[in-house]
């Protein structure tokens, strides 16, 4: 049956032959509505769906509860009222006419009507009425009193209330826990959501030992926003059912919602010492662990876990990612060789065994494992990445025909593969090419991400007049994009005299991203090229802290040297150069200073 509490009226209100044969011919509960376009739908609705099972014995009550009537002239004329009222948007006409029509039929399904337009017209008064109506002539249906439980509320009964919530109880189909979900359903969007947590409490009185019961609730309690409530009504069941593994997991969300991890842990390290074999609290806990960033002790849970379940495709796979992770890569080559011995995640198992081989430099082996990968989240990326190992391999045409040839999964964002391609004509120097790309693409959607790219390549090009147009048409549309306002100060500290403007834009930059390596890197260049010195040096041994990157040393070294500290600008290139020994930006620095 569709829900009593719709919300379109041109769903609500059908063509007339429909609502006489659905009244007046039918003989069990109305068929499924009928859209004003013709299609089979569910009438929208700002509640859930009712609680009555239609089962045999329902369907014989309410056949039975209809009275015989005729289609008399005064009956037609109300329905023709009341349907055109309603087509025209005049719902009060409506509510009046089907609630004549209630009273003098006594027709259960006449009533129905009656109630779900008066509901749906906001008229509580109307909507009570007609419920109390429907009541009283199909007493065991429960339908009426879900609408008699609301209206109550509204009116500040919470007695009332509770008398129609155990009607619900008692009447309807099911266990306990799923009657309260349904009751949580259409509870959940009243306004008075303390009045609810009221009634449900009272509600729940005689059932607080049943740890099912207790779990619905909570949830209740959750969707309401009440969390505190919800976190002691889970702690009762999990002390009830200590492994009720479903209220386990919403517990923990709880915590985690809180930003309680810590304590969330905690309780997890507590729950095990009684339960040391437990492998669905271990598996909790190693997830935990891994989404808190603790990653070797993550790593540790999971290999007690595979020890326990040598084949199980989460914990060998969470394995692979966590060696992975700490670029253990003999360790995770071996668990995601062992997926594809499973057969189990097959394409995920070839993407990292891809990767694997790429960071080896093993390209060959590494284009064939990403070929291997046909489906799932990391299909896009291993498509783009074969590209890239093509071009490095110098088969340039082919690497730009396999990106081309991407088939993109539905509502997957096509800008990445436009970047890529973009990328590996830049990298060819086929500057010319790989700006009719983006041009092409930016007239049909000027994409922050491609304007960016676009200005990037308009620096190689010495376009500084696409490269400012670019940015700032970013900045205007996104005051806060800190890697556009970086790029811009930047490049206007290397390429232009204009060091007051370009240390405008990378202190608007800092402001937003402080700790961005790239950003402080700009702010040590910038500040270098205002002649403020011993801050330049300050922002870029700040950026060397956090990335060990050779142009960012090249930088320091270079304000070091000019400052007089040359010893100590030799020994930051000399620590560069070993990591990086062919950088040419860093090889360059160093040959202008000490030739």
């Amino acid at each position: 049956m569709s829900s009593l509490f719709p919300t379109n009226w041109k769903i609500l209100f059908l063509p007339v032959f429909l609502i006489i044969s659905s009244l007046f011919l039918a003989c069990g509960p109305m068929p499924p509505q009928v859209s004003v376009e013709g299609e089979m739908t569910e009438i929208d609705s700002v509640e859930p769906q009712n609680l009555a099972e239609e089962t045999p014995e329902a369907i014989v009550r309410q056949a039975l509860a209809r009275p015989k009537i005729e289609l008399t002239e005064d009956i037609m004329f109300k329905i023709l009222v009341a349907e055109v009222a309603g087509q025209r948007g005049d719902i009060k006409i409506a509510v009046e006419n089907y609630m004549e029509l209630a009273k003098s039929t006594r027709d259960p399904l006449v009533i129905e009507r009656a109630t779900r337009i008066a509901v749906y017209a906001r008229d509580d008064e109307a909507a009570f009425e007609a419920a109390k109506l429907w009541s009283d002539v199909d007493p065991g249906n429960t339908d009426a009193q879900q609408v008699l439980t609301v209206m109550s509320l509204r009116r500040g009964n919470i007695e009332m209330a509770l008398f129609h919530l155990e009607k619900i109880l008692n009447q309807s189909q099911g266990k306990m826990e799923q009657k309260l979900w349904m009751i949580a359903n259409f509870l959940g969007r009243e306004d008075d959501q303390v009045a609810v947590m009221e009634l449900m409490e009272r509600l729940m009185g005689n059932h607080m030992h049943d740890a099912n019961a207790l779990y619905a609730y909570a949830h209740v309690a959750s969707r309401l926003g009440d969390i505190e409530k919800a976190q002691s009504l889970l702690e009762q069941v999990l002390i009830l059912k200590p492994g009720n593994e479903a209220a386990i997991m919403t517990y923990i969300s709880i915590l985690q919602r809180q930003g309680n991890t810590n304590q969330a842990l905690s309780w997890l390290e507590d729950a095990m010492k009684d339960a040391k074999d437990d492998f669905t609290l271990r598996m909790v806990y190693a997830r935990l662990l891994a989404d808190a960033k603790r990653f070797d002790d993550a790593r540790r849970q999971f290999e007690i876990l595979l020890a326990q379940a040598p084949d199980n495709i989460d914990v060998i796979y969470a394995l692979g990612l966590l060696f992975l992770q700490n670029n253990r890569l003999k360790q995770a080559q071996d668990k995601f060789t062992h997926l594809v011995t499973l057969k189990k995640r097959v394409f995920d198992a070839n993407y990292y065994l891809g990767r694997i081989a790429e960071e080896r430099d093993t390209l060959d082996q590494a284009s064939n494992y990403y070929q291997g990968v046909h489906g799932g989240e990391n299909y896009l990326d291993a498509g783009i990445r074969l590209a890239f190992i093509l071009a490095r391999q110098g088969d340039v045409e082919k690497a730009l025909t396999s990106i081309r040839s991407i088939k993109l999964p539905p509502n997957t964002n096509r800008l990445l593969v436009i970047q890529a391609e973009g990328e590996i004509l830049t990298a060819e120097k086929r500057y010319d090419e790989a700006k009719a790309l983006f041009d092409r693409e930016i007239e049909n959607n000027p994409h922050p991400d491609l304007l960016y790219s676009r200005a990037m390549l308009a620096e190689k090009m010495n376009r500084m007049d696409i490269l400012e147009a670019d940015l700032k048409q970013i900045i205007e549309k996104d005051p806060e994009n800190a890697s556009a306002l970086n790029a811009l100060g930047y490049t206007l500290a290397v390429r232009t005299v204009r060091y007051e403007e370009a240390y405008g834009y990378v202190k608007r930059a800092y402001d937003i991203s402080p700790e961005d390596f790239y950003i402080l890197d700009s702010m040590g260049w910038v500040l270098y090229r205002l002649g403020r010195l011993e801050e330049a040096a300050d922002y870029l041994r700040r950026a060397l802290l956090l990335r060990n990157d050779p142009e960012i040393a090249a930088h320091l070294g270079e304000v070091l040297w000019v400052m007089g500290e040359k010893q100590e600008a030799k020994e930051i290139w000399d620590t560069a150069l070993k990591a990086t020994p062919d950088d040419n930006r860093l090889l360059k620095v160093i040959e202008r200073f000490t030739p």
